[in-house]
């Protein structure tokens, strides 16, 4: 494995275009790019002196076509510690599913989105052992733009949704703040989708790893010759955009002079293109969604208090996976069904040893990782169950700890054997009414009613199936 000093990428890839952007992108994170146009020749310099000092490969799935996950199951063979990432115009999740049991490490689409392939670079060559299911796998799913695709019960998620709900309904503009992961995109375009102006224009911009021109003209437009190589004029955004909704997501990233641009623009409701001498009123509607808290931006000089205060006619907080793990049940099942949609993919349930592991993590990616780990762990199970096999490095990351009693959902009932099949009905009835026993100290009058049984069925129950009642 290439060493962390002088990285080398090869990209296999035979357009020019791509091949220069690649090598801009890598050079951001200290890497060298070696560009090769064929596999034959990725395999043959591999090979060579030159192809041990290669940490990572992303291939063009153009170049090889249809043989591409051949192609990378010869790869991984006579490289299994290098990582393959595939690059595709292709939004088939079948072709994602193939490509992962082929061996690849990510897939990623065209055209590439900077911060997206640098994510995927990091965590495809982290130093410590690689924790693959863990890896941003998130292009493989479309989103659903309602509400109803928000699951979760838990306090502070729903008082975020209603907000939302409420918010979509009316005029004002609305700030959206969420670690990564927790939904904030999402919630977004169902925001819009409820809204009065969901048939009118919208887009949505991620302001991360854009130039602070390139991203000022994509807002709010140039007139032609408004500063060197500006050969033609282009629209803005916030032009197109009138009468609908602008959706700006990581708005964190975006440089001051343009925060304060914004700003002004919202203030008097007019936007004035780059090097134009007038401008013109529009009526938009901006979305925002920030990763960072902005209050604690504003307070280093980092953000604008007027974008803020102009933004957060309402704002809304997503909270963390971690602060509500007791919906990661009902987001398993919903993920799992959405999964089991996928060509290539089939329904998983999951059994009790998988849950419980899910439950024990943190997860630092929040609800995106959650189902980027699903949808990994879904590829490779041919059992009707995910069990706790199935997650082999969140296993590895929690050790011994995870195991016994799940924080989220306490003690509780296993409704799946280790083989991931259910458990005899029997069986499961016995462990609820043991479990009742334990819960409310033996009064069996309690027990019953809880049950809702009656104490005469309780006790031949408990007869039937060989429970003590002191147990």
């Amino acid at each position: 494995m290439a060493s962390q000093e002088g990285r080398l990428l090869m990209l296999i890839d035979d357009e020019p275009a791509q091949s220069r952007l690649v090598t801009a992108l890598a050079a951001r994170e200290g890497w060298r790019t070696l560009v090769v146009e064929s596999c034959d020749e990725a395999l043959q310099t591999l090979a060579s002196k030159e192809g041990a000092q290669i940490g990572a490969v992303l291939l063009d799935q153009w170049v090889p076509g249809d043989g591409a996950c051949d192609f990378i199951r010869t790869l991984k063979a006579d490289h299994p510690k290098i990582p393959v990432m595939m690059l595709t115009a292709s939004t088939s999740p079948l072709l994602a599913v193939e490509a992962m049991r082929a061996g690849a490490t990510d897939y990623l689409i065209k055209p590439i989105a900077p911060e997206r392939f640098l994510s995927a670079l990091r965590s495809a060559t982290r130093r410590e052992a690689p924790k693959d299911e863990l890896q941003p796998m998130t292009e493989k799913l479309s989103e659903v733009l309602d509400f109803d695709a928000m699951v979760g019960t838990a306090a502070p998620f729903r008082t975020a949704l209603a907000k939302a709900a409420t918010a979509a309904r009316g005029h004002g503009h609305v700030l959206v703040e969420g670690e990564t992961g927790t939904g904030k995109e999402m919630l977004l375009r169902a925001m819009h989708q409820a809204s009065t102006r969901s048939k009118a224009p919208v887009r949505l911009v991620n302001c991360a790893g854009m130039p602070g021109n390139s991203l000022e003209s994509l807002l709010f437009g140039h007139e032609k010759g408004a500063f060197p190589g500006a050969f033609d004029k282009q629209v803005g955004l916030i032009d197109l955009c009138d009468g609908g909704t602008l959706m700006l997501d990581e708005i964190d990233r975006i440089d001051l002079a343009i925060q304060e641009r914004l700003a002004e623009m919202l203030e008097s409701g007019i936007v004035r293109p780059t090097g134009a001498s007038h401008g013109f009123r529009v009526d938009v509607r901006v979305f925002g969604a920030s990763d960072v808290p902005l209050d604690i931006l504003i307070e280093n000089g980092e953000f604008s208090e007027a974008l803020r205060d102009k933004l957060s006619a309402t704002s809304i907080y997503l909270p963390p996976l971690r602060d509500r793990l007791g919906d990661i049940p009902a987001l398993t099942r919903y993920f799992l069904s959405r999964i089991a949609e996928q060509p290539g993919l089939k329904h998983h349930s999951i059994a009790d040893s998988g849950l419980s592991l899910l439950e024990a993590y943190d997860w630092p990616g929040n609800v995106r990782q959650l189902q980027a780990v699903l949808f990994r762990a879904s590829v490779f199970c041919d059992g009707e169950a995910l069990t706790a096999e199935s997650f082999p490095q969140l296993a590895e990351l929690l050790g011994d700890g995870h195991r016994g009693e799940s924080r989220a959902r306490g003690l509780g009932v296993l409704l799946y054997q280790d083989d991931g099949n259910l458990r005899p009905l029997e069986e499961i009835e016995a462990d609820i009414i043991r479990l009742a026993i334990g819960h409310y100290r033996g009064r069996m009058t309690e027990v019953a009613r809880r049950l809702g049984i009656g104490r005469s069925t309780l006790y031949r129950k408990l007869s039937d199936l060989g429970i003590d009642n002191a147990a």
